[in-house]
């Protein structure tokens, strides 16, 4: 066996490691996603950084195989080939990027492999990215902290890397000591639902009276919004929009709720804003789920169906003149979506989800955590809406 056999087994054995714990669902733990540029650069051949990327990514996103079986009603098969096709795109780039030079040529290939993950296309799969720890290193620096965490991942790639992990470990300390959640904005309401798969699929009246009274029930304790998860009230239709108007009459507050909106070509994930006056779509989701919800290869073939994606459509949205940055579901695992919103500067971050079929995986602990520490690395509230 060739002396160096060993190391590229340790150096994948570690990179699962730090996948799976540093995607825990714990918002504190995703710094130890930064081990994965040190086990990158350590790989002693490209085959070997192949095999590092590939185990962090599928560590990371181990939920995937269980959640589409679960989505679609079927085996593993579909869940496992998705996972390894989802995987692709990270394993590339981090492959082709790879260098055994020293120098400058590592951490700047470094670099280049992180925004290419962070923006489309290679983005639009580009889950588990190291920049969303900046919220937790870097808390309340914005687009500094931002910059700050980009240099200690370089770093970590050279021969300055013991500096770098005692820099980074000793903030990661500090943040974990004084550590505190995202305010929820003063008069807004989020309201979590446990309804599983029928939320969204049942369309009688009394689901949208029950849907209703749960809203009416929080803006009559002195909140202007309220927010419903996404797919909360189904299909938007003018029945629907007219049930709702009615159930809000006598009331001064807003509902913002998770839709589906019927277009020619397919259909959009939503958000309607609803008031006593009526209602109307206020932001169309820039990236919908690949390959459940976007099938972009249905157009190739002359076919309609699946859900159109917006990338850089409606960053913010203002509702009651306040500009907010809004999250549905995917967008919440990948980083163009959330820095597009931030650099409009809003007031506060909105994030909904209908993770039902992730029961039993990390991935709704995931999308919290990410929402999370984008939230206090810019320093914005947040508002977090799920169905489960």
């Amino acid at each position: 066996m060739h002396p160096d056999c060993p190391r590229p087994i340790l150096l994948t054995v570690a990179a699962i490691g730090v996948g799976w714990l540093g995607w825990s669902g714990f918002v504190l733990a995703l710094p130890l996603c930064l081990v994965f540029p040190i086990l990158w650069s350590m790989a002693p051949s490209r085959t070997s950084a192949a095999l590092v990327s590939a185990a962090y990514f599928l560590a990371a996103s181990r939920g995937l195989p269980q959640g589409v079986a679960t989505f679609y009603g079927s085996d593993l098969l579909p869940g496992l080939i998705l996972w390894i096709v989802a995987s692709l795109g990270f394993v590339i780039v981090h492959t082709v990027l790879w260098t055994a030079k020293h120098g400058l040529q590592r951490p700047l290939r470094y670099l280049v492999a992180c925004m290419l993950m962070a923006v489309p296309p290679f983005g639009i799969l580009g889950w588990a990215h190291p920049l969303t720890a900046a919220g937790v290193l870097f808390p309340g620096w914005g687009w500094f902290g931002l910059a700050a965490l980009a240099t200690g991942l370089a770093a970590l790639t050279t021969w300055l890397r013991p500096v770098a992990i005692l820099t980074l470990s000793g903030l990661w300390a500090w943040s974990a000591a004084s550590w505190t959640h995202p305010d929820l904005p003063v008069g807004w309401k989020n309201v979590d639902l446990e309804y599983g798969a029928s939320l969204g699929r049942d369309t009688s009246l009394e689901r949208q009276a029950a849907l209703a009274g749960a809203a009416l029930t929080e803006l009559r304790t002195g909140n202007w919004v309220v927010v419903l998860p996404e797919s909360a009230i189904g299909f938007w239709t003018p029945t629907v929009a007219r049930v709702w108007q009615r159930a809000l009459k006598g009331s001064n507050g807003l509902v913002v709720a998770g839709a589906s909106a019927v277009v020619d070509a397919g259909y959009d994930n939503v958000l309607v804003a609803i008031t006593k006056d009526g209602g109307n779509i206020i932001y169309r989701e820039r990236m919908p789920v690949p390959g459940s919800m976007w099938q972009p290869w249905r157009a190739w073939f002359g076919e309609s169906g699946g859900a159109r994606a917006h990338f850089f459509d409606n960053p913010v949205l203002d509702i009651g003149g306040t500009r907010v940055a809004p999250l549905i579901c995917y967008e919440q695992l990948v980083v163009w979506p959330i820095l597009q919103s931030m650099a409009k500067d809003p007031a506060l971050i909105v994030v909904v989800g209908n993770g039902w079929w992730t029961a039993g995986t990390s991935t709704v602990g995931i999308q919290n955590a990410s929402a999370v520490a984008w939230a206090r690395l810019f320093d914005k509230p947040l508002v977090i809406s799920f169905n489960r």
